[in-house]
């Protein structure tokens, strides 16, 4: 195909509120480089990273939850850390998840990937870079909110599916997250605990977790309930409820925030606790003694190894997974769906189409 020159996309200007977030149509169409490939974006979808970015949440500076300054951004945001790899770069291209294809390749591609539909792997580490840098895409380099991306060309995976390409671009980001943190956690046929389980990553654990055979307990607000029975959580819990006690072998979290004791007194002997968020709050309170006295592991979660997303596209292929579609937006329309996001009454994913 003949590339244009330009594209439309939306622009990150600066770490703050909605108004950061501009719709250009005049955004030079980037060109492959050595080893990159070019992809015509059909779907990307949003994510708790493409706010919390957009906030600069992940500075120091900021001790609250992820929603109290959502749509106008946080006071004392930094920014010299205010993404989580630290200092970013604007203008960016937001968009951790992209499913399109493959338009053009760079030198050392082969041609033959041209006309391959793919997702991209939205976290990894930088070609021939140390195994503890982090690249992730949408946040490190540009990503899904626009047109025309690229990336390289290892983390451009063939995905052959009926799904949509919205349906498909609500699984990179969740569900890597949420596989990272089973692999992590070594999650088997045991009793997990899944906080925030009816957001993106959380309802992704859910259908991970109940692949390997675990008995879920998902915590919630109790209006969604059904939708996770009918995910396969075998319990739902109000998040305001109390957590028995030492019930579980492993706690999957993305909440944090003020309860955060009650989690580690609901694990077991031995348990296993893996935190991948903290959209109540990144401050807890850590009682040594429970932790010690119990031997608990506590793990977080971010980078990934390489096969938890080749794991994924192979349980998207055989239909092990479902996508979880609350609604889907235009991509002009980026600031309305941020805020149908912020009001955490949909179950699942907000979908995002590039068009035109």
């Amino acid at each position: 195909m003949t590339l244009p020159n330009t594209m439309k996309a939306m622009v990150l200007t600066g770490h703050g509120g909605l108004d950061k977030l501009e719709w250009r149509e005049d955004v030079p169409v980037p060109r492959p480089g050595v080893g990159e490939v070019l992809i015509r974006v059909g779907a990307s979808a949003l994510n708790n990273t493409d706010v919390n970015t957009r906030t600069g949440w992940y500075s120091k500076a900021v001790r609250g939850d992820t929603n109290a300054a959502g749509t106008t951004g946080y006071d004392g945001a930094s920014d010299a850390d205010g993404a989580w790899s630290g200092a970013l770069s604007f203008p960016r291209i937001q968009g951790a998840d992209c499913c399109g294809k493959i338009v053009a390749v760079g030198e050392a591609v082969d041609k033959a990937r041209i006309g391959a539909r793919v997702l991209v792997r939205p976290m990894h580490r930088p070609a021939g870079g140390d195994a503890k840098a982090l690249v992730t895409f949408g946040s490190e380099r540009d990503g899904g909110f626009a047109q025309f991306t690229t990336v390289d060309s290892a983390h451009a995976l063939r995905i052959d599916s009926p799904l949509s390409d919205v349906e498909l671009a609500s699984f990179p980001c969740a569900f890597s997250t949420a596989e990272g943190m089973i692999q992590r956690a070594e999650l088997t046929a045991e009793r997990v605990l899944i906080t925030g389980a009816s957001g993106g990553v959380g309802s992704a654990a859910v259908q991970l977790a109940k692949r390997r055979g675990a008995h879920v307990t998902a915590v919630t607000s109790p209006g969604k309930a059904s939708a996770l029975e009918a995910l396969g959580a075998d319990v739902v819990l109000s998040r305001d409820g109390a957590l028995p006690a030492e019930a579980f072998d492993v706690v999957l979290d993305l909440v944090g925030g003020p309860r955060w004791p009650a989690l580690l007194d609901a694990l077991a002997v031995g348990g296993r606790y893996a935190a991948s968020g903290a959209i109540a709050g990144p401050i807890v309170e850590l009682d040594l003694r429970t932790f010690y006295l119990k031997d608990l592991t506590l793990v977080g979660s971010t980078r990934q190894a390489p096969e938890v997303f080749t794991d994924l596209v192979d349980y998207i292929e055989r239909g092990e997974i479902r996508p979880i579609l609350a609604d889907t937006y235009p991509l002009r329309e980026m600031r309305a769906a941020q805020e149908a996001f912020l009001g955490k009454t949909h179950m699942g994913k907000i979908g995002i189409e590039i068009t035109g």
